[in-house]
């Protein structure tokens, strides 16, 4: 293989795997912009050195750990300090043990192995084991709080209800359509959002999240998908939290974890 048809392989395999690398850089950083400079940033470290990709990893889990590499040397920070829930989600990073929501969200939000996550992290599996197990009991015991459903097939929303209530949190109801959610958040502000894209009659959970956060803009947001790459297409404002139907119970968790630790969902153009 010529070093051109190398190079175009490479450059159509990175791009095929951007949307999944980019959506665990924001909700790792909690923040779309921190998120994506530090995706931008590991395709430029691979246009000048792309050997992790020559070192018997699959694609993904090379494409991973050049960001992991980046990701490390610059401290694995998080997003800029801001006001309200952001300010107070840096104060709960703080006191979390190191390495721990890289290995949980690998595991839970990107579906890698045990053996992957030790590959991009420079570890073992042992090793990746617990400090899964330090993540869920760290940010699970950290913050408790009320829960807007937004999903119009009732199995998929009474599954969600039972997952979220189960790690202590309230639902502040389960609406299955545009109006029905705009209206439930007016009556009972919710700490957190968990929405469908497409609702019962037609309706886009992505206008009612707009709609509901004019008016309280500090309410993180998961979206809930069965096509996340439409979320991540980098040509507009994007959630910070992205999970893909069908989703796991592990993916909740991990997802509703990290969303309450951030408050840097922005809003989007339907």
């Amino acid at each position: 293989m010529s070093q051109n048809t190398e190079s175009t392989f490479l450059a159509v395999t990175v791009a095929n795997l951007l949307p999944y690398l980019r959506r665990y850089a924001r909700a790792l950083t909690g923040s779309q912009k921190t998120g994506d400079s530090y995706a931008a940033a590991t395709l430029e470290a691979l246009l000048a050195d792309r050997s992790v990709f020559e070192q018997g990893f699959s694609d993904k889990v090379a494409l991973f750990r050049a960001f992991h590499l980046i990701w490390t040397s610059a401290g694995a920070p998080v997003s800029d300090p801001e006001d309200g829930l952001a300010a107070h989600a840096q104060r709960h990073l703080k006191a979390l043990t190191a390495n721990t929501r890289e290995a949980l969200l690998l595991h839970t939000i990107e579906e890698f192995t045990a053996i992957e996550i030790a590959q991009i992290m420079g570890t073992n599996a042992a090793d990746v084991d617990r400090l899964i197990h330090i993540a869920r009991a760290e940010m699970e015991d950290s913050i408790t709080g009320r829960i807007l459903v937004i999903e119009d097939e009732a199995i998929i929303a009474m599954d969600l209800q039972d997952i979220v209530a189960d790690m202590g949190h309230a639902i502040t109801g389960v609406a299955r359509t545009h109006d029905g959610a705009v209206r439930l958040a007016g009556r009972d502000h919710p700490d957190l959002i968990l929405s469908d894209i497409q609702l019962a009659d037609g309706s886009s959970g992505i206008d009612a999240v707009n709609e509901i956060l004019i008016a309280a803009s500090d309410i993180p947001v998961i979206f809930i998908t069965a096509f996340p790459e439409r979320l991540l297409t980098g040509k507009r404002p994007e959630p910070a939290f992205v999970i893909t139907k069908p989703y796991s119970e592990q993916q909740v968790r991990s997802a509703v974890s990290q969303a309450m630790f951030f408050a840097s969902t922005e809003t989007l153009t339907a």
